[in-house]
């Protein structure tokens, strides 16, 4: 059976592959169980030292699977629930990944997809890239990327991405400090690797793992609490008329009447 995350070593680099091409690498159940596993995997090799998220296809990641989200606006409040602490299990395990982590992004990141990229440490990306946490568009909350996204660039600017939906650029979000660089699509994987590779010979792997730790524990406790709350919010949002209004619309390809 073909998986939706590959996997692969290539000196101290690990990678990890979103493999759904033709569902746009959207964030099924399934796809978010082989990502923490292959996460998991990674951090348990003594000699990856860096591990790089990349993604097969046109398009780095489109977010939740929106067939999958159809489904649960008819699931019970724990099912949902359940589901939103799945996908926070996720984030926090990147987020808090005691080795680096690079996304390289060939395409666009939206919504949950853009919520992965938040998560990494660093990111490059190709200069045609289109970002945005798109989830108000859709009637959805974009609940659990807030917390990251909050703390990553500060209130105020997360406040009008999170509340526009709007697409920006990738030299919009280099300038935001979302990513690391925007580079053009053929360096795109030269950039990275040799990135990858600096980090590899040139720094101490103890000292990249502590400093890392130092800083995911500063405001860890508000952060967890905010996380809980906000897998809340994703679930309630999951079954509120808008929300089903909204996936229906984009579905049927129409536009929703807000």
């Amino acid at each position: 059976m073909e998986t939706s995350v590959l996997t692969y070593i290539e000196g101290r680099i690990a990678f990890v592959i979103l493999n759904r091409p033709e569902k746009r690498n959207a964030l099924s159940p399934e796809t978010v169980q082989e990502l923490m596993r292959a996460f998991s995997k990674m951090e348990q090799d003594p000699e990856v030292k860096v591990v790089v998220l990349k993604a097969e296809g046109e398009v780095f990641c489109a977010g939740a699977d929106l067939d999958y989200l159809r489904q649960m606006q008819d699931f019970s409040w724990e099912e949902n629930l359940a589901d939103s602490q799945r996908l926070k299990s996720l984030f926090s395990q990147i987020y808090e990944f005691p080795k680096v982590v690079i996304a390289q992004i060939q395409g666009h990141a939206l919504a949950g997809g853009f919520g992965l990229v938040t998560v990494c440490d660093f990111a490059f990306a190709t200069s045609e890239v289109k970002f945005g946490y798109t989830e108000v568009k859709i009637g959805f909350v974009p609940a659990l990327v807030s917390v990251f996204l909050s703390e990553q660039i500060g209130l105020a600017v997360a406040t009008e991405l999170l509340l526009s939906g709007n697409l920006i650029t990738a030299s919009k979000a280099a300038e935001l400090a979302l990513i690391t660089a925007e580079v053009s699509s053929e360096l795109l994987e030269k950039k990275t690797i040799d990135f990858a590779q600096q980090l590899i010979s040139g720094n101490s792997t103890f000292s990249m793992q502590e400093t890392k730790r130092l800083l995911r524990s500063l405001g860890e406790q508000s952060r967890h609490e905010a996380l809980d709350r906000a897998a809340e919010a994703n679930a309630r949002a999951r079954s509120h008329e808008d929300c089903v209004k909204g996936i229906t619309a984009f579905l049927s390809k129409t536009k929703p009447e807000w």
